[in-house]
């Protein structure tokens, strides 16, 4: 039996893949945006463990989660699912200054991975479209570029299989993949989409709990079960460390060395 913790569980994947975990008998912690969200996911799975709540478009509340989970003690894997999509139109500037797209799905991962006492395995929630995403990694916050939300959220799934893929190459002893659950049909794909909802989140229970061989590994790229291509860029260890190097300077936060 593992204990887990899964960020963006009140709905979608997130919210999916906790049921599969606890239904196999894990241990589960959620994390809600807020307590509203909080108290609504929990009376929906109510033999979850606990849940934490915290913005992740915020780097202060960030924090909060991180000092949250670890309140709760040690875990054998973190579930990175919490994300936004490309539905905006234009920029919407975090209190922190940053693009929401690039606060909530590239820097909350890297605080939390920094922050949070370091689990067994991590699971970081990418998309084919990463593929599209600038590897050149300058202007990150998109302050500078005319904005494109499409992009921006195609640059924020490349950030997390570069840090999927950093954070294997410098702690050998925690198994760090990366996974795409395809067009699913969650408020963010939409209910018109045509992958399935319930693979994407049992490739992610795979990860974080599974024990055949296929999934006992580190550094790679998932699509359900399956090793997927992806853009090279990201297990390049000269972007890796600029992407962990602008994310340090943006939050204040280093990555620990091993």
């Amino acid at each position: 039996m593992s204990r887990i913790f899964i960020t963006g569980s009140s709905d979608g994947l997130g919210f999916l893949a906790a049921k599969f975990l606890i239904e196999e008998g894990h241990r589960v912690v959620l994390h809600a945006r807020n307590s509203d969200r909080a108290k609504e996911t929990i009376s929906r799975i109510k033999d979850a463990e606990n849940i934490v709540t915290g913005d992740l478009s915020s780097i202060t509340q960030t924090k909060q989660v991180a000092e949250q989970v670890n309140t709760l003690g040690l875990f054998d894997a973190v579930i990175f699912n919490a994300g936004i999509g490309t539905h905006e139109s234009k920029r919407i500037q975090t209190e922190d200054g940053l693009s929401q797209i690039f606060a909530v799905n590239s820097l909350a991962p890297y605080i939390l991975t920094c922050l949070i006492n370091k689990p067994k395995r991590m699971v970081y929630t990418s998309s084919g479209l990463h593929k599209g995403g600038d590897s050149s990694l300058k202007d990150l916050n998109w302050t500078d570029r005319k904005w494109d939300g499409m992009a921006a959220y195609s640059d924020s799934k490349l950030h997390n299989l570069i840090l999927a893929f950093a954070v294997a190459r410098k702690w050998p002893d925690v198994l760090s993949n990366a996974l795409e659950p395809g067009w699913v049909p969650t408020k963010m794909g939409g209910p018109g989409a045509p992958d399935s909802l319930e693979e994407g989140a049992k490739t992610q229970v795979w990860l974080a709990a599974g024990q055949d061989k296929e999934a006992l590994v580190s550094g790679h790229y998932f699509y359900h079960k399956k090793l997927k291509n992806f853009n090279s860029a990201a297990s390049d260890p000269n972007i890796q460390e600029i992407f962990l190097s602008e994310c340090n300077r943006l939050s204040g936060v280093s990555f620990p060395v091993q």
